[in-house]
């Protein structure tokens, strides 16, 4: 079964500096109907204006990816690490028994858009770690690439949940499968251009929850990026 999500029909925050789109309740926007989906609890869709940012501030047991579309962003945080993340850049930040970190823009004029995704862990209190690594346009190409996982296999992050986390770019022409198996649930996420899953047309910031067993067929129908989360059901 598919679930669709259309980008305008999530939660939005605007505060001029920053605008998010909200695929799951967060902050000022509840929906009780879409509170997360599995273990994935948010998938926010921002958009940070030249010079604008998250001030430090704490987190606790929640595995927070970082994936940027556009520009740069700079992070650091509370256990001395500091990065710049950029198009192709996946980051990890594992809060554990907390942490506290700061998000900014790293150009004073360029806007960076990227997506900020929380997973609920499979334990409360880890220890807070941190990890970044970059996967090409090249290496996602026409192709399903794991980007996050709980093993950190195929040189993947690690996650820590049932999660495994792909990413994949699709041209005009270029087509993806996956299989679902069975105990198995999926959410896929459009964060640029349009692509069809299952024949079904998306367009950017649409998601589709899928609960059932079988083969998701991707294929683009522009120059698209779309991520891939295969969770226990």
């Amino acid at each position: 079964m598919l679930t669709l999500r259309r980008a305008e029909e999530r939660g939005r925050a605007n505060f001029g500096w920053l605008d998010s789109r909200h695929s799951f309740s967060f902050g000022h926007y509840f929906d009780p109907k879409h509170m997360g989906f599995g273990p994935l609890r948010v998938i926010n869709d921002d958009r940070v204006a030249g010079g604008g940012g998250f001030p430090a501030h704490p987190h606790a047991d929640m595995e927070i990816v970082s994936y940027v579309l556009e520009g740069a962003l700079e992070h650091k945080d509370s256990i001395g690490t500091g990065s710049v993340i950029r198009p192709g850049d996946v980051q990890r930040m594992s809060a554990g028994s907390g942490i506290r970190h700061s998000e900014f823009n790293a150009s004073k004029s360029d806007p960076v858009h990227f997506l900020q995704i929380w997973i609920v862990p499979e334990k409360k209190g880890l220890e807070p770690s941190y990890e970044q690594k970059t996967f090409t346009t090249a290496d996602k190409r026409g192709k399903l690439r794991l980007v996050g996982s709980r093993d950190g296999r195929d040189g993947s992050v690690t996650i820590h949940q049932d999660v495994d986390f792909y990413a994949t770019v699709l041209g005009d022409t270029d087509k993806v499968a996956h299989e679902l198996k069975a105990g198995r649930a999926a959410w896929v996420q459009v964060a640029s251009g349009t692509a069809t899953l299952n024949g079904e047309q998306l367009y950017p910031g649409d998601g589709v929850g899928v609960t059932e067993a079988g083969k998701l067929e991707l294929a683009g129908t522009s120059e698209a990026e779309v991520l891939v989360f295969d969770m226990a059901a």
